[in-house]
């Protein structure tokens, strides 16, 4: 693997790390800005869909203003692939725990949270602000508590 390949998978990975950060710490709203101006992010078992900034900001606002809400969105297993000089393909395994309750509150009981496992299946590309996130598929794998439809086949 190339040293220009290395920096490339670590600045992706930095990307997913500041996603999930800035959704669990009341800073939804900030993860616009790693996503290019035309991206998509999909959860179809959850029925959402986000398209290109406004869409992405409206969702992610909304999620900011739950201030009932802790969640904890864990990445782990990325596997990053180059697909050319400006794209990149990367599978991200990820646990998401959540739970709602009274606001101000800095815990959750572990035994009533909603948990999540799953993976993003994204897609890169590099912009002049450096890699963005251009499509987040969100493959759902195992859920509690989610209202979770499960795939048909």
């Amino acid at each position: 693997m190339s040293l220009e390949d290395l920096l490339m998978e670590r600045e992706i990975e930095r990307l997913i790390a500041k996603y999930c950060h800035f959704i669990d710490h009341g800073e939804a709203a900030r993860a616009v800005d790693l996503f290019t101006e035309d991206a998509v992010w999909d959860w179809r078992h959850g029925n959402i869909i986000l398209t290109g900034h406004a869409g992405l900001l409206k969702g992610f606002t909304h999620r900011q203003k739950n201030a009932r809400r802790i969640s904890r969105h864990i990445s782990y297993n990325s596997l990053i692939e180059r697909t050319g000089s400006d794209t990149a393909t990367g599978v991200v395994y990820f646990t998401l725990y959540r739970h709602d309750g009274e606001e101000g509150r800095s815990f959750s009981p572990l035994d009533e949270a909603e948990v999540m496992i799953g993976e993003y299946r994204d897609i890169y590309h590099k912009t002049q602000e450096g890699w963005r996130i251009h499509r987040r598929d969100i493959a759902v794998s195992f859920a509690r508590g989610y209202g979770v439809a499960e795939p048909q086949s």
